[in-house]
């Protein structure tokens, strides 16, 4: 049985557009993380976690190698308001 090579030019570009979109999102997240891979299965520690680095550096995936808080740190503290039973 005859291959339509006509075929295989539409089979082509559908094939290099997957890949060329898949490349694209994969650079989009990694840049909008910070060149790290995008977490998965985020359990409440990280949630905190990620929380107290977006205050310290202003980014989710950010990290400070000072141990000690800076100043606008005080004003930028979230208060947890838990409800009044």
């Amino acid at each position: 049985m005859p291959v339509p090579w006509e075929a295989l030019i539409p089979f082509g570009l559908l094939t290099a557009m997957f890949g060329v979109a898949g490349t694209l999102m994969n650079v989009s997240q990694r840049g909008q993380n910070q060149g790290k891979p995008p977490r998965y299965s985020i359990d409440n520690w990280d949630t905190m976690m990620m929380n107290r680095d977006k205050q310290l550096t202003g980014h989710l995936r950010g990290q400070a190698t000072n141990p000690t808080a800076p100043s606008e740190f005080s004003k930028s503290s979230v208060w947890w308001a838990s409800p009044v039973s």
